[in-house]
């Protein structure tokens, strides 16, 4: 688990992607992002899980709250995942992978979460809470790793 924070410009109309990103800014052509002063870039993330996510058969569940209202994605794991960006997470719809992707395939983009959720994070001060689990869908005990630790 890590925080982020709101910013006046988050639209989150993207279509394809949403992202959280540690920097302190941001400007009104990001529809991208949804939370900015990040806590944790992919370069950030626990070992274990960034094995994790470097697997074809990980099952990957995003989890975001702020103020009490949460939203859930769900995505997938490749081997061909880079993450190392020092600077944000992307999460992406497509099968597309750069230094920024933490996952693919996903339900939903910036556009897709919860509007209740996104003007909430119009707010400086809104503290958005982000939980990443992932879970190995071929091993029999089914070895899940999340950001808790």
């Amino acid at each position: 688990m890590f925080k982020a924070y709101g910013h006046v410009n988050i639209k989150a109309t993207h279509k394809s992607t949403f992202e959280i990103t540690k920097e302190d800014f941001l400007t009104e052509r990001g529809d991208c992002i949804i939370g900015i002063k990040s806590e944790k870039a992919c370069i950030d993330l626990p070992n274990e899980l960034r094995k994790l996510l470097k697997n074809d058969n990980t099952y990957i569940t995003i989890e975001i709250e702020a103020e009490g209202i949460k939203d859930v994605i769900h995505a997938y794991g490749s081997n061909k995942l880079i993450l190392t960006s020092p600077k944000s997470i992307v999460i992406r719809k497509s099968t597309y992978i750069d230094e920024r992707t933490l996952a693919i395939k996903a339900d939903k983009a910036a556009k897709d979460i919860k509007r209740e959720l996104i003007d909430k994070l119009k707010n400086p001060n809104t503290q958005l809470t982000i939980r990443i689990t992932a879970t190995d869908t071929t091993q029999k005990n089914l070895k899940t790793n999340n950001t808790q630790k």
